[in-house]
């Protein structure tokens, strides 16, 4: 009855927002980077930073589609947005992506690891041969944070509160989910889960890098939060059967409420104290699983994830 109450919650019925969108502070000198910011509550991120006076930076794998998002932007806000383009499925092309950025920009106040893949065809991989889901959501991310550490640093002891952000966008979905390591890679253990399976692990993961993030980069000003967006009208949700869509679409919110917590989350002077913490819809600190919050299993993803990108 508890998790069924929770669903409901977080999900469908959340109390009405007491912190919306208008309540973001001025963020004049203050460099975002939205990751996805092209589309869904990445794009709807990034045009209310943009109307707040932040310089934000979109990265997303196609330039076509990043380019029309940052015209559109642009009608909107009548802010330049920066492209950045980046396949988080590709471990060179973070690198180069980061590469980039770190030549334009010697400081990052706030990273938005916004985008994700969910229930993405099982035959479907990184280039380096990771599960798609995995790839993409966790490990991408990961490695972008990680090279993009020096700039967070830099942007936590520039700020007034010095602190500087990283949002994870997670899922209430990683209540159903593990870490199955012999399950990262095309394996016959992968083989045996279901995409929704597959994308539960990876939200869990989300969850339990988040909370070590925040664990070891807290004392360098480093406030790192994993957040539940919501259920959303947004297409993540691409792969599933159309009628599958539908129903679930007819249940959700709209794209610009899915952005509210975890714009809450990366410019709320509030929630520079909620490094670690787990966010639910609206803007508010919720209680992620008890299994993402255990230590041993947060130490041994890290490491994991570590020897997945030291000799790239």
């Amino acid at each position: 009855m508890g998790v069924l109450l929770s669903v409901i919650d977080q999900n469908f019925l959340p109390p009405k927002a007491k912190w919306t969108t208008e309540d973001v502070p001025d963020l004049t000198s203050r460099v975002m980077l939205v990751t996805s910011g092209n589309s869904g509550i990445g794009f709807e991120t990034a045009k209310v930073l943009l109307r707040h006076n932040a310089k934000v930076y979109i990265a997303c794998r196609s330039i076509a589609k990043g380019e029309a998002a940052i015209a559109t932007l642009k009608d909107d806000t009548g802010k330049d947005a920066i492209l950045v383009p980046l396949d988080l499925s590709s471990l060179d092309s973070i690198k180069e992506a980061a590469a980039e950025f770190r030549k334009s920009e010697p400081e990052l106040h706030v990273l938005f690891n916004n985008a994700g893949v969910m229930a993405s065809p099982p035959e479907l991989l990184t280039q380096e041969g990771y599960d798609l889901q995995f790839g993409v959501n966790v490990l991408g991310h990961f490695y972008l944070a990680q090279l993009l550490l020096p700039c967070l640093i830099a942007g936590a002891k520039s700020s007034a509160d010095h602190a500087a952000r990283i949002v994870n966008t997670s899922s209430q979905t990683h209540i159903m989910g593990s870490i199955n390591f012999d399950a990262l890679r095309d394996t016959p253990a992968r083989s045996t889960l279901s995409p929704d399976d597959l994308y539960a692990q990876s939200k869990f993961d989300n969850v339990v890098f988040s909370s070590e993030f925040g664990k070891r980069y807290g004392g360098d000003g480093l406030v790192s939060t994993a957040v539940h967006p919501g259920m959303l009208t947004t297409d993540i949700g691409r792969h599933y059967h159309p009628l599958k869509r539908r129903f679930i679409h007819a249940l959700c919110h709209k794209p610009p409420m899915g952005a509210v917590t975890q714009l809450w989350a990366g410019t709320a002077p509030e929630a520079a104290s909620a490094n670690g913490k787990y966010l639910i819809p609206w803007a508010r600190i919720g209680s992620p699983h008890r299994n993402t919050l255990d230590p041993d299993t947060g130490e041994k993803l890290w490491k994991w994830l570590e020897d997945q990108v030291r000799d790239n």
